[in-house]
């Protein structure tokens, strides 16, 4: 009898509920947060994924018009590949494009985009870097600088390309100034090296203080206490800004880098009003839209092409080159070895020029 009172409280602690785990501080803010951003996703999805998607369909169908055999009206139909092998292969029907059409321009137009892509960011990352630097002094009237260097950035893009256009007209201040050094006047809207540096330096002039902003966010969150410790330790001006501002200031400059090269490689507006594609300044945006004009599926094929293009683009510079603009939670998974000895290799940089090691400390 004993025994068998003694064991009912052992099997009835075994077979009894299991308590109820604690919840966490952040339980059921996931859920919250999915239904709080659902109407976002759903605007989102109706005016850019439909669009995106309706614009592939397309793509793949022909472009109604009169039948060369037969010369009735045809509606069009299943067209395969045959859109994205007009621009890719330069393909007009069975038989290569003429020159001058629309379908030979394709890598013309691509090469265009890209030179305005690399010299343009080029110039502005130097000038961004250096105009950021300047505005993060503390000076008298720092502010007054601050609001005339943003000023080109406000002003709208089709009004830059037509204040351009007059300062690079034949008679206009651009061959006035260069007339006194001797230089005889350009063409600066239909000579074809002219007209694309002529795009390239009012869209620097525009836009370069776009990147100085982002870049000067990255610069006010360096500590002080980092400038004086190298400063101590006897650093140059050339190894602080090579030791720490650079690789303190990466990431805000390789996601200025990125807004800057997708804005780029779809320019339209800018060319378009300031030379009107002469001088062999068409882009591809600019391809785009002349090929509206003459078929709304092969200009499908191209925007899709383009598209694609900055997608691989921005692929690149998320995977590869640190420009991750979104800020993750921290996991409870064990970062990955590369990633993790990267973090390392690039906190004991950071501390070895704070220390002195690199600058040669008296």
């Amino acid at each position: 009898m004993s025994a068998v009172t003694e064991s009912t409280p052992t099997s009835t602690q075994g077979t009894g509920p299991k308590p109820a785990k604690r919840k966490g501080l952040n339980h059921g803010q996931g859920r919250l947060g999915l239904l709080l951003v659902a109407p976002t996703l759903a605007f989102l999805a109706v005016i850019i994924i439909y669009p995106l998607l309706k614009a592939v369909q397309l793509s793949f169908q022909k472009d109604s018009g009169l039948d060369p055999a037969t010369g009735l009206f045809v509606e069009g139909g299943n067209a395969g590949f045959s859109n994205y092998t007009h621009w890719l292969l330069q393909q007009c029907g069975d038989t290569a494009c003429p020159p001058g059409t629309l379908g030979a321009q394709f890598y013309d137009a691509f090469w265009v985009t890209i030179f305005f892509t690399v010299v343009s960011v080029v110039i502005e990352v130097i000038l961004g870097m250096w105009f950021a630097m300047i505005m993060n002094r503390t000076f008298k009237g720092r502010g007054l600088v601050r609001a005339a260097i943003l000023v080109p950035w406000a002003i709208p893009t089709a009004v830059t390309a037509k204040l351009w256009y007059f300062i690079f007209a034949y008679d206009g201040i651009a061959n006035r100034l260069i007339g006194i050094v001797g230089i005889d006047p350009q063409l600066w809207t239909s000579d074809p090296w002219a007209a694309k540096f002529a795009i390239v330096i009012a869209d620097v002039w525009k836009t370069t203080p776009f990147m100085a902003l982002l870049i000067l966010a990255g610069l006010q969150l360096i500590p002080g206490d980092v400038y004086e410790a190298a400063q101590i330790d006897g650093a140059s001006k050339w190894q602080t800004f090579r030791q720490i501002t650079l690789p303190l200031v990466k990431t805000p400059l390789m996601v200025a880098v990125l807004f800057r090269t997708l804005d780029v490689l779809r320019i339209y507006d800018l060319p378009a009003i300031l030379t009107g594609g002469a001088g062999g300044t068409t882009s591809l945006s600019m391809l785009v839209i002349k090929q509206i004009r003459n078929g709304f599926h092969s200009a499908s094929a191209l925007s899709t092409i383009v598209f694609l293009l900055i997608a691989v683009v921005a692929f690149l510079f998320i995977r590869f080159g640190g420009a991750d603009v979104v800020q993750r939670p921290p996991s409870s998974k064990k970062p990955k070895k590369r990633r993790r000895d990267k973090d390392e290799n690039t906190d004991k940089a950071v501390s070895n020029a704070v220390t002195g090691q690199y600058f040669g400390a008296n």
